[in-house]
């Protein structure tokens, strides 16, 4: 059996924010059984952790397949740790199995701050499946190796947007797609969504901020910023640009602790 959570991430209480599951073991487990447990879990991300000497490695799972980057599960996954295993230290180090990357998850108060790399988007162009598929004509459109952005001149027109998920999935570039606006109440809003993962709309996507924090920052000569994802359940993330790095903050809240009854092996 696996020991088994499911926490709420950039929630300031239970029920917001994005749930992820996590999974703390002692060795890795095959791919396709992780593959299985995600699909099984039908969360946006499943997180598989390991120890490896003073790190950990993390491996995430949506129910369409590896992920190579997420910010949620990572905050899940750090949260559980701090909670239940690392009880003595404020610092976790995370190394990620499909791109390795380092990420470092910080313990303050009641904020956990993700230290992230700094994606920067570049500039792309506008079609008419993209319009049509958004529903909406955005001011600017954007692209990072996975993703692709909407700049869009009105908050409300992000939070309102109902996008057609089986159009976005036509899209020949873009795993994800990111719509953002400036904000009155925040520094800026956005949503996040992933049909092609099988996941329409991701409630709080942490990898989004890695790149729209630089964005905003050019924009509003802001190094410290508070976003707003304005999903239905909604999250607030605390971003900091760091030149090579950014900084994403948030809280998380515990929703679960089980067993998943498979073997291990």
């Amino acid at each position: 059996m696996l020991k088994y959570y499911v926490a709420d991430a950039f929630a300031d209480n239970i029920f917001e924010g994005n749930p992820a599951g996590v999974c703390v073991m002692d060795e890795w487990i095959p791919i396709e059984k992780m593959e299985k447990i995600a699909i099984e879990n039908n969360l946006s991300e499943t997180a598989f952790a390991v120890k490896e000497g003073d790190t950990y490695g993390l491996r995430w799972f949506t129910p369409g397949g590896e992920i190579d980057l997420c910010g949620h599960a990572t905050l899940a996954t750090a949260y559980i740790l701090f909670r239940f295993v690392e009880t003595d230290t404020n610092v976790l180090h995370f190394n990620t199995q499909k791109m390795n990357h380092h990420l470092l998850v910080t313990k303050k108060d009641d904020l956990y701050e993700m230290d992230f790399p700094t994606i920067i988007p570049e500039k792309y162009h506008l079609t008419d499946l993209m319009v049509d598929a958004l529903g909406a004509v955005p001011i600017e459109v954007l692209k990072t190796s996975r993703d692709l952005i909407f700049i869009f001149d009105s908050e409300d027109t992000v939070k309102n947007l109902t996008p057609d998920f089986s159009k976005i999935r036509q899209f020949p570039e873009g795993l994800s797609v990111y719509i953002t606006a400036k904000s009155e109440e925040f520094d800026f809003v956005a949503r996040a969504f992933w049909p092609k993962l099988n996941i329409d709309e991701d409630p709080v996507c942490g990898t989004m901020y890695c790149s729209l924090i630089p964005y905003w920052r050019e924009r509003n000569g802001l190094d410290k910023m508070v976003a707003r994802q304005v999903s239905k359940r909604g999250g607030t993330v605390y971003c900091e640009f760091c030149g090579e790095r950014v900084k994403l903050s948030g809280r998380a809240a515990l929703y679960a602790i089980g067993n998943i009854c498979v073997d291990e092996k």
